[in-house]
């Protein structure tokens, strides 16, 4: 696909699963609120990722505003239910990328770029030309079309997605996207497909897949589900990130109101050794806290 015709996935917009149809270079919006233009709400190095991603530099993390998912409990809810922050073009996305290798970032890492992913394939192709030699890292929440992952084969070299929920009920009721589970499921299947091994070099890993289970409160039963899903289907090509850092924010309801207790975590993490799970990282509870929610002033 040449650029042209890149562009023109936003014409009528099947990025994620919703299927919106708007034409988003027209100005239309769908459910993420957002135009073709991408926003950036922060471009930063970040310690806060797994320790194969953050390494001792820092991930170099670009957050855009806007979500194709609207979770009822995001802590990120201030920008992932606007477009707030920068407007950037692909030029100027690929000046970000540049600059955070510059200033010692082991990769880049796009957060919640599916619903401008035609905008960050093209700013990977020019960051390149222009000298850039670091993993680019795709950060998603996997509700993402299989046209939009085939685009970006040989483009990224990590993939850091999320595998929320393994219930339609469930995924129905807290993301108004009772689909989630079998669309989840094939993106991080062809995830997989594009990188199938894990290379990981000095401690940082070039190439990949890591899957993040966020582990919500009165909610155990399903992390588990998806913990043994991806394990069986999976094994050891691929790394688990059992997370336990989720923040309540104000607005939830019950179960959702309270941190995960350390029973509850203890759980997960001794269900998935049980399972012969190896290629892990856990989190310790002082995560779960909103010390660690970035703040949204663009830096660069």
């Amino acid at each position: 696909m040449n650029n042209d015709q890149i562009m023109n996935m936003y014409s009528s917009c099947s990025l994620c699963a919703r299927n919106c149809g708007v034409d988003r270079i027209a100005g239309e919006r769908g459910f993420c609120a957002c135009s073709s233009v991408p926003h950036i709400v922060r471009a930063d190095l970040h310690m806060w990722e797994e320790p194969i991603i953050s390494g001792d530099r820092g991930s170099g993390t670009i957050f855009f505003s806007g979500c194709s998912l609207g979770c009822s409990y995001c802590q990120n809810r201030e920008i992932s239910r606007s477009e707030l922050g920068q407007a950037v073009s692909a030029d100027e996305l690929a000046y970000h990328m540049l600059s955070l290798e510059r200033r010692g970032a082991h990769n880049v890492n796009f957060v919640t770029p599916t619903h401008h992913a035609p905008t960050v394939a093209i700013a990977i192709d020019k960051a390149r030309a222009l000298g850039l030699s670091i993993p680019v890292v795709y950060n998603t929440g996997s509700y993402d079309s299989p046209s939009l992952l085939s685009m970006l084969k040989g483009r990224v070299d990590v993939f850091l997605p999320d595998l929320k929920f393994m219930r339609k009920s469930t995924a129905h009721s807290l993301s108004s996207a009772e689909d989630y589970p079998e669309v989840a499921a094939a993106a991080i299947s062809e995830m997989v497909r594009i990188q199938p091994k894990p290379v990981i070099k000095n401690g940082l890993m070039k190439r990949g897949v890591i899957v993040r289970v966020l582990l919500l409160p009165g909610h155990l039963a399903e992390a588990k589900l998806a913990v043994k899903h991806l394990y069986s289907t999976y094994g050891d090509d691929i790394y688990i990130s059992l997370m336990s850092q989720y923040t309540p924010i104000p607005s939830v309801l019950p179960p959702l109101d309270r941190r995960v207790t350390r029973a509850e975590y203890a759980e997960l993490v001794g269900y998935a050794e049980r399972l012969g799970v190896v290629n892990a990282f856990v989190q310790e509870p002082s995560s779960a806290s909103s010390v660690y929610i970035p703040d949204w002033n663009l830096k660069d």
